[in-house]
Parts: C-alpha cells; sequence; structure tokens
C-alpha cells in the first residue's frame, strides 16, 4: 500500500541535515569559547541525537513562509520565525485567530535561543521573529510544549524585555574585564535549583553558554562588544 504521508519541513534545515558533518565543528567552537572540551564531549556522548541519530533522512516536503496547508477545516499560514533554530516555522490561522507557535513562544518559560557559531546571530533572528507576529491577531496560542495560552501580545512584551535584562546583564558582567563566554554563563543568573555553577549537570552548561554567546553575538552586532584572541580561547569586552 502506498504510503500517503508528508513530512513537512523548512528548507534552512533541511540544508543542515543535507550537509552534516558531525558534531566536531561545535565541539571546536565550544572550545575556542572556553567550554572545557572534555565536558562537552561527555554531554554529547550522553545526548539523545548523537546516541540514537540515524543517517536516513525521510523524503522532506518544504514549506515556504507564506504557504498555506489545509487541514479539514482549517487553513495554516506558514510564518517563518528563525531563532530558536534557523528554519523555525510556526502555523496560523487566520480565521480561527490560533496561533501553533512550537518554540518560539512558551508561557511559561523563555524559549532557548543558543548560538554556535560566528555567522549567525539567533538572538537578533528571534527578537525580529517577535515583532514579525506581533501584528496578528491571536486568541489562542499552541506552543510546542508545555500549556495553552491566550495573552499572546503580552507575552511578546514579556521575553522582549526577558532579552534586554539578559543582555544588560551580560554588559554588567563583563565590566568586570574581558571574559570567554563559558565564564560569562558561569556569571549569568539561571533559573535552575542548583547551589552554584560547579552543580550544573554539563548539558546544562551547555545549555547556559549556547544562550551566552547568544548574547554575546547580539551585543556583538549592535557594537557594545567586542572581542580578542587570548591563546587557544576568545575573550569578549566592552566596546
Amino acid at each position: 500500500m502506498k504510503d500517503s504521508r508528508k513530512i513537512y519541513f523548512n528548507r534552512p534545515e533541511k540544508e543542515i541535515i543535507e550537509a552534516w558533518g558531525g558534531w566536531e565543528p561545535m565541539v571546536q567552537y565550544a572550545r575556542r569559547i572556553g567550554f572545557p572540551e572534555e565536558l562537552l564531549r561527555a554531554a554529547l556522548n550522553a545526548h539523545p541525537g548523537f546516541k540514537y541519530g540515524s543517517q536516513w533522512v525521510p523524503k522532506l516536503s518544504v514549506l515556504q513562509d507564506g504557504e498555506t496547508i489545509r487541514a479539514g477545516d482549517y487553513i495554516l499560514r506558514c510564518v517563518a520565525t528563525p531563532g530558536h533554530t534557523r528554519g523555525h516555522m510556526c502555523l496560523y490561522e487566520p480565521t480561527k485567530k490560533f496561533f501553533l507557535a512550537g518554540d518560539h513562544m512558551l508561557r511559561d518559560i523563555t524559549p532557548n535561543i543558543q548560538c554556535w557559531s560566528d555567522q549567525d546571530d539567533p538572538l537578533k533572528d528571534y527578537l525580529a521573529s517577535l515583532d514579525k507576529v506581533d501584528g496578528l491577531e491571536v486568541d489562542l496560542v499552541l506552543p510546542g510544549h508545555r500549556i495553552l495560552f491566550k495573552d499572546f501580545h503580552v507575552r511578546i512584551r514579556e521575553l522582549k524585555a526577558h532579552h534586554q535584562r539578559r543582555a544588560d546583564e551580560v554588559l554588567e558582567i563583563l565590566e568586570e574585564g574581558p571574559k570567554d563566554a563559558f565564564e560569562v554563563a558561569s556569571r549569568m543568573t539561571w533559573d535552575i535549583d542548583y547551589a552554584s555553577w560547579e552543580d550544573f549537570p554539563v548539558a546544562q552548561k551547555w545549555f547556559a553558554t549556547g544562550e551566552a554567546i547568544s548574547h554575546l553575538r547580539y551585543l556583538e552586532g549592535r557594537e557594545l562588544v567586542g572581542r580578542r584572541d587570548q591563546g587557544e580561547t576568545v575573550a569578549f569586552h566592552l566596546v
């Protein structure tokens, strides 16, 4: 029997899958910005994507920003919202006024915005994506996980304010002097139930450092932060 199922996907991440060269580039970049290599390798070795990942790539039907998908009585418009990932896409039903948010917006936690490349500025992309969807009329938000919510525009303002506070915190940390991204992450405030940075699980240090890099890259783009080589690692400093 012919399988009529379709896997919808976005082009930026399809290209990543097609050009996938393994985890090593991330390891080398992480070492460059100060993350202890042996810790990151341990985290990756335990990561489900590393342990159980498949080389098989299914046929992917690529969706573009503005395309529509019909599902029963619903007509869902694709809204490209890069930030959480390069190709993150939400779905909007303008008649019913609901918004399938994926990981673009969550109600009681902030989406993870990580960066592991000097070519990307995911926080800039994410903030622009929040502005992009702010003009939509939305009565109900259905995120990829956790709880549904209705205060769409309020949550957008909260998320933007959160990242501004985080950026300000990074600037305050750098007032003490140049630091690599791992050191910056260790000084940031995290809503996690551990007494100190040393107690954080390696995976949490990985997430935290990726978020620190995204804020550092954003501040670099605004010419508020610069960087300098210090041997094998890069230190960030105030401009």
